[in-house]
């Protein structure tokens, strides 16, 4: 869990429900909570092996959850991280719409050209057939 006194930290879980990881989130978060309620602060490498995980996983995680508790601006929040990827994916889905669209509207352009043309080859042919017989 984030820590409760920022008023819009959310517990981990509910921030990373998605998100597939080699590690459990109660690990992650019982990691997190552990070196920010030590005092004093633990070395991230010391902790991270008492823990049975990589250092830099560590630190991540505390930065992440820094962000998330709204500690730290040089990173974005879960949440906004999550926002992120599902612009991406929309935009993503229309790109494709777009091109598709834009592949139909060739494909119907060019029928109609070739309708125009053929109505006017036989608008020609009568004004020509009239012209003959006018004369």
């Amino acid at each position: 869990m984030l820590p409760t006194h920022h008023p819009t930290a959310k517990p981990h879980n509910e921030l990373h429900s998605e998100t597939i990881s080699k590690y459990p989130l109660e690990l992650r978060d019982r990691a997190v909570r552990m070196y920010r309620t030590s005092d004093p602060k633990p070395q991230i490498k010391r902790l991270a092996g008492d823990l049975g995980v990589h250092p830099e996983t560590l630190h991540c995680w505390i930065r992440q959850a820094d962000a998330d508790a709204g500690e730290r601006d040089d990173r974005l929040t879960t949440d906004e991280r999550a926002e992120l990827a599902a612009l991406r994916k929309e935009n993503t889905q229309l790109k494709r719409a777009n091109e598709v669209l834009r592949t139909a509207s060739a494909f119907f352009a060019a029928q109609l050209c070739a309708t125009r043309r053929d109505v006017d080859r036989e608008v020609v042919k009568g004004h020509f057939r009239q012209a003959v017989v006018a004369a």
